[in-house]
C-alpha cells in the first residue's frame, strides 16, 4: 500500500476544491474540508478521508444545498437558534459561533439549537474549540433511524452521538465523542470494507437476530444502542434535544428516498456552552480542579483517557504530514470530475 504524507493546510485545500466542483460554495467547502482534514489528521478514520465520498455523493444528489447561508435567530439571553436552510451543520455553527461565546461569557450558558440541516463530520472537532477558550462545551446530535429500541425491530433512533470538551490545566482540552449506539455507523460501513467481524452486542440482522456480520446490520438491519436500556435512554434524549427542542426532524421521520445517493440526515443538533469563572468568585481554578480529577485517575496505573491517542496523532501529522492511502486519496481528486466523466 503506497502512503502519501500531505500538510493539514495542503488537505484541506485539497477537499475544498473537491467540494467546491460538487456544488458548495467556498465557506461551506472550507468548514466541510476542515472538519474532514482534521479527524484524518487526529487518527479519527471513520470521519475523516473515509466520508468524502459521502459528501460528493449528497451533494449530487440534490438532497442538500452546498450554497445554504444559515439564518441566526437571537431567541434569548442565553438561547440562540439556527435554521441552516437544509444546508451542512458545520457552516450554521461557524454562523453562530460568536453569539454563543458572547452570551455564554455574559449569562454564564448559552445554549444554541440547529435545524434543518445535515451533519456527517467529527463532532468532537465542534466543542474543543470552546475548551481551547476556556469554556465546556456539551453537544448532541440526532441522525438517520439506524439503531433499534431493545427488544424492537424497528430502527428509531440514530447513532446519535455525544461529545463533551473541557479545558484541563497541564495538558490540551479534555475530550469525548461517542455514538449512544454500541458502534459508530461509519464504523461498521468501514469494518464491512476491511472485512471485520463486529463484536456480540452490536446489531441485529433484518429478522432482528443478533448478528455480528456488518454487512447485515447494514443491509436492513440495525444497531443496537451500547448499554441496553441505559445507552437507549441515552439515545431518546438525543431526539428530544435535537428534534423536538430545534423544531427538526426524528431520526426515523428523515426519508430521502428521492434522492439516490444521499448520505447526510436532515435533522438537527444542539451545544451547550458553560463559562466555568461566571460567578466562582474564591472557589478553586476550574482548569485544576479538572487536571486534579485527571491525576488522580492517572495515579492508578496505566489508563487511557479520552482523547489521549489524538494529540500524539496531532503531533506526527505535524512533523510528518499526514499518512494517507495513495490510491484512497487519487479516488478522492477524481471526484472534481463531473459525475458523468465519473460514471463513464
Amino acid at each position: 500500500m503506497t502512503k502519501r504524507h500531505l500538510a493539514l493546510d495542503d488537505m484541506i485545500v485539497a477537499l475544498g476544491e473537491v467540494l467546491r466542483a460538487n456544488g458548495c460554495s467556498h465557506d461551506v467547502a472550507q468548514a466541510l474540508a476542515t472538519n474532514c482534514a482534521s479527524a484524518e489528521r487526529d487518527g479519527s478514520k471513520s470521519h475523516g478521508l473515509f466520508r468524502m465520498a459521502g459528501y460528493v455523493s449528497t451533494l449530487r444528489s440534490g438532497w442538500v444545498d452546498g450554497h445554504a447561508r444559515p439564518v441566526v435567530e437571537d431567541a434569548a439571553p442565553g438561547f440562540v437558534r439556527v435554521d441552516a436552510q437544509n444546508g451542512f451543520t458545520l457552516p450554521a455553527h461557524d454562523a453562530a459561533r460568536a453569539l454563543v461565546e458572547e452570551k455564554a461569557r455574559q449569562n454564564g450558558i448559552a445554549a444554541l439549537a440547529i435545524r434543518n440541516s445535515h451533519h456527517l463530520g467529527a463532532l468532537y472537532l465542534d466543542v474543543e474549540p470552546y475548551a481551547e477558550k476556556g469554556l465546556i462545551a456539551l453537544s448532541v446530535i440526532n441522525s438517520m433511524a439506524v439503531v433499534v429500541h431493545p427488544g424492537s425491530t424497528k430502527p428509531v433512533y440514530g447513532t446519535n452521538p455525544i461529545a463533551f470538551a473541557t479545558p484541563r490545566a497541564e495538558a490540551g482540552p479534555l475530550l469525548f465523542d461517542f455514538a449512544t449506539s454500541a458502534m459508530a455507523h461509519g464504523d461498521v460501513q468501514v469494518a464491512a470494507q476491511q472485512g471485520r467481524q463486529l463484536l456480540p452486542g452490536t446489531g441485529v440482522d433484518a429478522e432482528g437476530q443478533p448478528t455480528q456480520d456488518p454487512n447485515a446490520i447494514l443491509s436492513g438491519g440495525a444497531l443496537l444502542p451500547f448499554g441496553g436500556h441505559k445507552g437507549m435512554a441515552l439515545a431518546m434524549m438525543v431526539e428530544i434535544l435535537c428534534a423536538a427542542l430545534v423544531g427538526g426532524q426524528f431520526s426515523y421521520e428523515v426519508d430521502w428516498s428521492e434522492h439516490p445517493g444521499a448520505h447526510t440526515p436532515r435533522t438537527g443538533q444542539t451545544l451547550i456552552v458553560i463559562d466555568p469563572t461566571a460567578g466562582a468568585g474564591s472557589l478553586a481554578p476550574f482548569a485544576a480542579r479538572v487536571e486534579a480529577l485527571i491525576q488522580e485517575v492517572l495515579s492508578g496505573g496505566p489508563v487511557r483517557l479520552p482523547s489521549e491517542e489524538r494529540y500524539p496523532a496531532r503531533e506526527i501529522a505535524a512533523k510528518e504530514g499526514i499518512a494517507v492511502d495513495a490510491a484512497q486519496w487519487d479516488a478522492i481528486l477524481a471526484l472534481k470530475a463531473p459525475a458523468e466523466a465519473v460514471q463513464a
